[in-house]
């Protein structure tokens, strides 16, 4: 829509490059094109604006085919006014020369005329074929409109051209269409299946192969562990020969080492005896006499001992026979309390007294007084 602007008692209209702007003033043509811009009076102007631009005209229309089954078509429809001229001529495509708001809308007019046109060879075309054939053949159906509305005289005569004319979909009822897809649908739930199981089936193809590979990678460990303990035996058996052998050459050795040993041992053991038996019988005569003088003053030794003895005891009997006997009982009872053991409180009565004085001058006592 073009732009008008008001100043004072006049009016400025800028239109744009997709517009056609057309001015009439008393009956006659003073302005007309895209892209106008001019002063005009509103009371004696009259203004026509057509669009030029393309323009998409989106249908969606039933039919029927050729087995009674209903079904839609989605299309579209791109088309523009090629003769704006003839159009403003021929439609109400006025302005508002005040405002410069249209007042009617004839391109609502141009839509259904269009959507009639496109509607009618498709209808027939459809109608002559069965569903199936009907949902597969969207180009013909695509060429049907397209030609009719190339060869219709009606839009010519409006001034509008058809750029281009696309079916987009034609699809049955949902049911209907979850019906049709049921077929599809199973076989291609057959190949899917198909393809799992023969997924599954080299699956376990590989899993065989596995299995069967780390079995010879058992056998095989299983026949190195063996070969491994066959040497380890064969390494200990050799390692127990050599080790007898040098603990019999260890023996062997230390056999002939003891035995030069005993033999040297032997030798010097005889020498030794020898040497000894000499020695002693060297000495022996000498360690005879030796005895027999040390026997003579042992014997004088000890016979000189018993005499003073003999001769100390008579002093000894001669001084206590020569004391009285009070003092005899003295010395006594201090002998006889030096024997006794220690006694911390001693208590002393007349019957022990008596015992013990009784004991004391006894019949040895009576008989030396």
């Amino acid at each position: 829509m073009a732009d008008v602007t008001r100043r004072l008692f006049l009016r400025h209209l800028r239109g744009t490059p997709t517009n056609w702007v057309r001015l009439h003033v008393g009956g006659r043509v003073r302005r007309e094109g895209t892209g106008q811009s001019f002063w005009y009076r509103p009371l004696t102007a009259v203004l026509s604006e057509v669009p030029v631009d393309d323009r998409e005209l989106p249908l969606l229309f039933h039919a029927r085919t050729g087995d009674f089954a209903d079904i839609t078509v989605q299309a579209t429809v791109t088309y523009r006014i090629a003769d704006p001229a003839l159009a403003a001529g021929r439609l109400d495509f006025s302005v508002d020369p005040r405002t410069g708001r249209p007042r009617s809308r004839p391109l609502d007019q141009v839509a259904k005329l269009l959507a009639e046109l496109a509607q009618q060879p498709a209808l027939d075309l459809l109608a002559r074929v069965p569903l199936a054939e009907a949902l597969t053949t969207v180009a013909p159906v695509r060429e049907a409109v397209s030609a009719a509305l190339d060869a219709e005289p009606r839009l010519t005569d409006i001034g509008v051209a058809v750029v281009s004319a696309r079916v987009v979909a034609v699809r049955p009822e949902p049911e209907l269409e979850r019906a049709l897809q049921t077929p599809t649908r199973e076989a291609v739930q057959v190949q899917a299946d198909r393809a799992t199981y023969a997924r599954r089936a080299q699956a376990v193809e590989q899993e065989r192969g596995i299995a069967e590979n780390e079995l010879q990678n058992k056998i095989e460990l299983a026949r190195r562990e063996q070969q491994l303990v066959e040497q380890h035996g064969a390494n200990t058996r050799r390692r127990a020969e050599l080790d007898a052998a040098a603990e019999l050459a260890t023996a062997h050795g230390k056999a002939e080492r003891e035995q030069v040993a005993n033999a040297a041992a032997a030798d010097r053991a005889r020498v030794l005896a020898t040497a000894e038996a000499e020695k002693e019988r060297l000495l022996a005569g000498g360690a005879a006499d030796r005895e027999r003088v040390l026997a003579l003053a042992k014997a004088e030794t000890v016979r000189a001992v018993g005499a003073a003895e003999a001769e100390a005891e008579a002093a000894k009997l001669a001084a206590y026979a020569e004391l009285p006997p009070a003092v005899l009982q003295a010395l006594t009872v201090r002998e006889l309390a030096g024997q006794l053991p220690q006694i911390g409180q001693l208590t002393v009565t007349p019957d022990l007294l008596a015992d013990l004085l009784g004991r004391l001058t006894g019949p040895g006592s009576t008989g030396d007084r």
